[in-house]
């Protein structure tokens, strides 16, 4: 056997605690001497079990009565026992959801110079992964072409699980302005590379000689790290990375020029200090514990080296108010786990709640409230490997507004109550306030379903990636359906309103005409009341002005002379309307004494005419100061009178 096929047979025996050597080389000559496709056959990720799932790491150096778990937990220790505290409880996540169920594939979607990452579950169809590329480069569905397809798609109606697709796709976006046969290129030349990547761990001063292909995810090849070397996956310090990539990106998304990269990985080390009570007349020995970083320098304190340190709570005790919670819950929760978890939302519960639940039925999102508690032997690991998980946070992101609390403090957990009764109602603080340590922490769905705010469903610390995935996909698969509803529904209430709006509209503006018109007719009635008026202001102006006259001239007539009198004519006069009048006036009285007369008794010689008989003439043309007898009116005479 060659020195190199030594080396990985003690590498795989050494990983997986096979010590039968037949054994073991036979699962090596399987996997073509390829040492993690080994060292996954015989400890495959979905039922793999860590020493950090069944308890503390606990090594006895002497007999000594074993200590409680929540002892060994809160780090107190007995002199003699050398305790080695995981820092986490570490399970590697599965990758696939359960049998029956829907896989979520995720694309890698090269489009110029951007690279989109999309999850989308394989029941979907393409057209649904080209309207959520659509979103995301504004490049329209029917101008997308999309290439690198493991098995090309007849039409936008093909299902995704019928293309056989695996988990990781890479696939290129030609818009209207780009060449498809420079993506088609970039397509071949990055499927069909291999990367060697030459791994150091400097913890334990070995190295690995691992290929992967260019489509797969930084995060799963620090995993497979991760079962090679016993470093937890948030343990990993590297160097040798590009910059500019994070646990998401693809090997293709590095830029690596070199087929080879080399890398280096080491565990982080921290310190805690641990307490040991050593009684005044002990005469027992102590020994050293292993990675002390100093000697003994009491008789009460003893100093060792440890993976993990004493720990900030998420927020601390007696907090003034929940926005200045939600950031220090926001900024040790990244110093525990790492930048990639999901987007708290900073802000109060009352908040949140509006910013997912209390807006148009388009913009409605669920709510998921995540509880923590540090006494909690569920926390470490729900946090860093579930709800961290890459397939986890981007469905939170796309889907849900999160918002985190600690409930490790009583003064805290009243507060939250407290905010949870306001809010939600009392019903809502019942159900959290049951919620035991044990089954924290809790991951709680609000949504809003017709006017009620209400928890739907509460998601316990005890579940795997499959079970919480599948809890989330069945909250937004109800939410939608009720969203969809409610959408309808608002659409149509704004038709309806819209249509109230325009014939209210139509009805202001019939009373406008209306008024319009009632203001024109009672202008017209106003002008010809005044016209009326000074019409009649006038005529009796003119009366006036007549009766002045009349008077005037009534005064200025001379008597009418007696009938025994001489030089006497008769005058009759024939008015329009039937009456007659008679008078008698001197032969030598001027014809002016006879229009006077006619005035005196109503008819002005501007409204009627004087008429003669024979021969016929207008005496109210002729000149007033002849005499009556010069007009041959003498001895009688009818006139007759005409209006004008």
């Amino acid at each position: 056997m060659s020195e190199n096929k030594e080396e990985i047979l003690a590498d795989f025996q050494a990983c997986t605690g096979i010590d039968d050597v037949g054994e073991a080389l036979g699962h090596l000559e399987e996997s073509r001497w390829d040492l993690l496709t080994a060292v996954n056959r015989v400890m495959p990720q979905e039922t793999q079990t860590l020493p950090s799932e069944q308890g503390p790491d606990i090594e006895m150096i002497e007999e000594t009565p074993p200590r409680s778990a929540s002892a060994m937990i809160n780090g107190e220790v007995d002199v003699g026992v050398h305790v080695s505290l995981s820092p986490d409880f570490v399970q590697v996540p599965s990758t696939s959801f359960n049998k029956g169920s829907s896989r979520l594939l995720h694309f890698h979607i090269s489009y110029g110079e951007q690279f989109i990452q999309l999850q989308i579950p394989d029941s979907s169809h393409v057209s649904d992964l080209k309207l959520m590329v659509c979103s995301k480069t504004h490049v329209p569905v029917c101008q997308q072409v999309l290439t690198g397809w493991k098995k090309e798609p007849t039409s936008d109606s093909c299902v995704l699980s019928s293309l056989e697709l695996p988990r990781e796709n890479l696939l290129f976006l030609t818009g209207p302005e780009q060449d498809k046969s420079a993506s088609d290129a970039m397509l071949g030349e990055l499927l069909t590379k291999k990367y060697s990547l030459v791994i150091r761990d400097e913890t334990r001063n070995k190295s690995y000689n691992l290929s992967f292909e260019g489509s797969k995810p930084i995060g799963e090849i620090k995993a497979a790290v991760y079962n090679l070397t016993d470093i937890p996956v948030r343990n990993q310090l590297w160097s040798g990375w590009p910059s500019g990539i994070d646990d998401r990106s693809i090997l293709a998304q590095a830029g690596l020029t070199q087929p080879e990269l080399k890398l280096t990985v080491r565990q982080k080390k921290e310190y805690k200090r641990i307490i040991v009570d050593l009684g005044v007349d002990s005469d027992s020995s102590v020994e050293e514990f292993e990675d002390a970083s100093e000697s003994f320098t009491g008789e009460d304190e003893i100093f060792i080296e440890e993976v993990s340190s004493k720990k900030q709570p998420l927020i601390p005790d007696n907090i003034d108010d929940e926005t200045t919670g939600c950031i220090h819950f926001n900024d040790e929760f990244t110093n525990r786990f790492g930048a990639m978890h999901p987007e708290f939302f900073p802000g109060t519960l009352e908040e949140a709640i509006k910013e997912a639940c209390l807006r148009p039925a388009k913009e409605r999102r669920l709510l998921a409230v995540y509880l923590h508690h540090d006494n909690s032997v569920l926390a470490n690991v729900f946090c860093a490997q579930l709800l961290c998980f890459e397939s986890v946070l981007q469905y939170l992101h796309s889907n849900f507004v999160v918002w985190g609390w600690d409930l490790t403090f009583e003064s805290n957990k009243v507060k939250f109550l407290s905010s949870v009764s306001r809010n939600l109602g009392s019903m809502a603080a019942v159900t959290v306030r049951n919620i035991d340590v044990e089954r924290l922490p809790a991951l709680i769905i609000i949504m809003r379903m017709r006017s009620n705010t209400e928890i739907f469903t509460v998601v316990n610390g005890n579940v795997g990636v499959n079970e919480l995935l599948t809890s989330l996909i069945q909250a937004v698969d109800v939410f939608s359906e009720q969203q969809r509803q409610e959408i309808k529904e608002e659409e149509e209430r704004a038709a309806r309103e819209m249509i109230k709006i325009e014939q209210d509209q139509a009805y202001q503006a019939s009373l406008e005409i209306d008024r319009a018109k009632e203001e024109a007719k009672q202008q017209q009635i106003l002008l010809e009341t005044q016209e009326k008026l000074r019409v009649e202001h006038a005529k009796q102006k003119a009366e006036a002005k007549k009766e002045a006259e009349r008077q005037l001239l009534e005064k200025r007539l001379p008597d009418e002379p007696s009938e025994n009198s001489s030089g006497v004519t008769k005058i009759r006069f024939r008015a329009p309307a039937g009456e007659c009048l008679e008078r008698r006036f001197l032969a030598s009285n001027k014809l002016q004494v006879l229009l006077d007369y006619l005035v005196v008794k109503g008819y002005h010689i501007n409204d009627y005419k004087v008429i003669s008989s024979w021969p016929r003439r207008d005496l109210t043309t002729l000149d007033i100061n002849s005499t009556l007898q010069e007009l041959n009116l003498c001895p009688q005479e009818t006139l007759t009178l005409e209006e004008r």
